[in-house]
């Protein structure tokens, strides 16, 4: 009977480990699926859904800082939802905007983290360019600067800016445009050293981006803690005067 019970646990304990080495073997054989679904899932969000961009100058001061993260909602974009004014947009270089490249570390390591967070969002791709300003006019608006006051005027009424950096005016350079069909007109809340369309007047286009270049609108910080919250459209873009010729 001893003989028989032994027997019988050391059959039982050969089939836990047998389970057990199953159980790893199939953990370790899922393991590269898991990952990989993974990655194609961060690959539709940050293609189709939402993407993160880091802040890399002061031209959005005080309103996004240097080194902040921002989310970007791309659904819009691809839904063909219209932008607009007030709303803080990412949008592809049209041409000369951006001066400096995107340096890659030396160290293959780092390099290779750095691939991986392009891939999956959270860094934009390095042969990509991107910058992000302020929308301030949308097709057919006029945009002026500056009325008697100093301020920028779209069709004839005033934009009361207090996201302006303090200290700047409303704008560097004068300038009395009409915004091209399937363009927009933006700047940056930091007017003293943001090159926007008021500082790329002599460009093709007049300083205007094309539409089809908006990657999507930034609607939220989420990094850094003390500068994280939303990025709501000021309320002076609701008067009902903007939407009047002026």
């Amino acid at each position: 009977m001893v003989e028989q019970a032994a027997a019988a646990d050391n059959l039982e304990a050969g089939a836990a480990k047998k389970a057990k080495n199953r159980t790893q073997r199939s953990f370790w054989y899922e393991l590269p699926i898991l990952v990989a679904i993974a990655l194609l899932l961060a690959f539709v969000i940050k293609t189709f859904l939402v993407q993160a961009f880091t802040i890399p100058s002061g031209s959005m001061e005080n309103t996004l800082q240097v080194g902040d993260r921002v989310l970007v909602n791309k659904l819009g974009s691809w839904l063909g939802e219209d932008v607009e004014r007030g709303e803080v947009i990412v949008f592809k270089d049209p041409g000369g905007w951006v001066t400096t490249p995107l340096v890659r570390p030396a160290n293959p390591v780092t390099r290779g983290v750095q691939d991986v967070l392009m891939f999956v969002g959270l860094m934009p791709a390095a042969d990509q360019k991107y910058l992000i300003k302020r929308v301030i006019g949308l097709p057919g608006d006029r945009i002026r600067c500056c009325d008697d006051q100093g301020r920028v005027t779209v069709n004839g009424a005033p934009l009361d800016e207090p996201y302006v950096f303090p200290g700047n005016p409303a704008a560097v350079v004068r300038f009395d445009v009409v915004v091209p069909e399937g363009r927009l007109w933006v700047m940056g809340d930091h007017r003293a050293v943001s090159f926007d369309s008021s500082k790329h007047m002599a460009d093709p286009g007049g300083g205007t981006i094309p539409l089809e270049n908006v990657v999507g609108r930034a609607f939220v910080k989420i990094w850094r803690p003390e500068n994280a919250g939303w990025l709501p459209v000021p309320s002076t873009f609701e008067q009902p005067a903007l939407n009047k010729d002026g």
